[in-house]
């Protein structure tokens, strides 16, 4: 069976409109800026408020590690919601508007305050933070997996959300220009402080938007939902439990999170090693002359995912299938990591950009299309174990995925750094160090990204195998 049906229709179609899109975006857009704004803040804990860098160490890994309990037990909690208003707006709304206000408050340290004073503030306020945000972004994940039934109206869903979510990105390098400028901000604190004013209100307003204008399916035709309470609790937990269990018996989604874990977490163990070579291979350690050349060169990364990569690949996967335009992206994106050699090229740092449009076809594309086809399992899922829908749980289970391996690829990129012998200490890097420091941020992205290509060659949901289920689907439980 192809990946592409040629001439098969759906039994029906569901169209999301332009304003439900648009508004989708703006959440995504939201569900970006905060973790970019929040991993650029959380630098100046050091330079900043003065913080202990194991202590900051703790302040960025303990709240990790909350987000990774309490995104399944949300997504849960999400799925089997009965309300007259659904089972996810209410919480993206409230969420939203919980999740900005926090973010404020969350950076509102006082450097004056004792060291240990304002570690307990920020853990504190982060695990807050971190329960509202997840109340925001779990059931978003989830909503956007049940907009619509159309195998590929769901890519081009997927695509507006990973469009404006790129917005985020080419704003987030920037506010180290910004906070880190004398000339705008009298110190470092200040700067912070302001823009999470600004963060926080951006948030609220944009995060409510899907909120208020986009649909979730009829209720009424969701079945077997478990009955949330205090009193259920325990019932509630072994659901919770079975619903994971289930979640990874999908083989079809365990190959999704596979070539995920594998793309997005090659690109992070060297993610950081871009603005090393730039500095210490390009410009020789001299971070005056470097100036803004890294934070230019990850906006206009995402600049090309923007414009370049999304249409590309949304029309590479209506046209050929979303298994085979991801086996395409993927590979573009290894001649990309390839060219990066000649593209790091200390007589001409223009030369920088020249890899650019072939790179980020590797981790532009990943999660437009991995939504897309996530949305896809979750049909399978009900075909294989009834209601209720999972679309929460299994959104929650994914980003689980995600966030570990975030962790995990954050530890390898500073054992490689260690490896090559990059020292933090010296003012200039030796010619082999960095050699061996360019060797690595493009094998390592390149060798995952072939593992995930050998890890999706025969993911099997093609789009007659998704047409034949919904036709099943309906039948059993009629169109939602």
């Amino acid at each position: 069976m192809s990946d592409k049906a040629g001439n098969m229709n759906s039994t029906s179609t569901q169209k999301v409109s332009f304003i439900e899109k648009t508004a989708f975006g703006m959440g995504h857009l939201v569900n970006n800026l905060m973790p970019g704004a929040l991993g650029v803040f959380s630098f100046f804990l050091l330079t900043g408020f003065g913080m202990d860098p194991f202590l900051a160490g703790l302040l960025g890994g303990i709240p990790r590690i909350f987000d990774a309990v309490i995104d399944p037990i949300i997504g849960y909690i999400s799925d089997n919601t009965v309300s007259k208003y659904g089972r996810r707006r209410p919480y993206i709304f409230i969420g939203a508007i919980f999740s900005g206000l926090l973010f404020i408050l969350l950076w509102q340290l006082d450097e004056n305050n004792s060291q240990m004073f304002n570690f307990w503030y920020f853990i504190l306020i982060s695990l807050i933070y971190i329960t509202g945000n997840a109340m925001f972004a779990t059931p978003l994940i989830g909503l956007s997996y049940e907009m619509s039934t159309d195998y590929n109206e769901r890519t081009k869903l997927m695509a507006y959300a990973q469009f404006t979510g790129q917005i985020a990105w080419m704003i987030v390098p920037w506010f180290w220009v910004i906070i880190a400028n004398p000339d705008i901000f009298p110190t470092q604190v200040q700067g912070v402080r302001t823009l999470s004013y600004f963060v926080g209100g951006i948030c609220i307003v944009l995060g409510v938007l899907p909120a208020i204008f986009c649909k979730e399916v009829d209720q009424s035709a969701i079945t077997d939902r478990a009955e949330l309470s205090i009193s259920n609790i325990a019932e509630n937990f072994k659901g919770l439990i079975k619903s994971i269990v289930q979640i990874f018996k999908n083989k079809a989604f365990v190959k999704l999170c596979g070539a995920t874990f594998l793309v997005f977490n090659g690109f992070q163990m060297v993610a950081s090693f871009s603005f090393f070579i730039i500095v210490f291979y390009l410009f020789n350690g001299d971070y005056k002359a470097a100036g803004n050349w890294p934070a230019w060169f990850s906006t206009v990364s995402a600049i090309f995912t923007a414009l370049l990569v999304i249409p590309i690949v949304t029309f590479l996967s209506n046209k050929y299938g979303k298994k085979n335009a991801f086996l395409i992206a993927t590979a573009i994106s290894v001649i990309g990591y390839i060219l990066k050699w000649w593209g790091f090229n200390p007589s001409n740092p223009y030369l920088m950009f020249f890899p650019l449009p072939f790179m980020v076809f590797g981790i532009g594309s990943l999660f437009l299309l991995m939504m897309s086809m996530t949305a896809d399992v979750c049909d399978l899922d009900e075909l294989e174990n009834g209601m209720p829908r999972k679309e929460s749980t299994f959104g929650a289970i994914y980003w689980w995925m995600v966030k570990l391996g975030q962790g995990l690829a954050l530890v390898a990129g500073g054992y490689i750094l260690k490896v090559v012998g990059f020292d933090q200490n010296a003012a200039t890097q030796s010619l082999e160090t960095m050699n061996n420091l360019r060797l690595a941020d493009i094998i390592v992205p390149a060798v995952t990204a072939l593992l995930a290509i050998y890890v999706m060659k025969d993911y099997s949901l093609s789009e007659e195998k998704i047409i034949e289920i919904k036709r099943e689907l309906e039948n059993r439980r009629g169109q939602l």
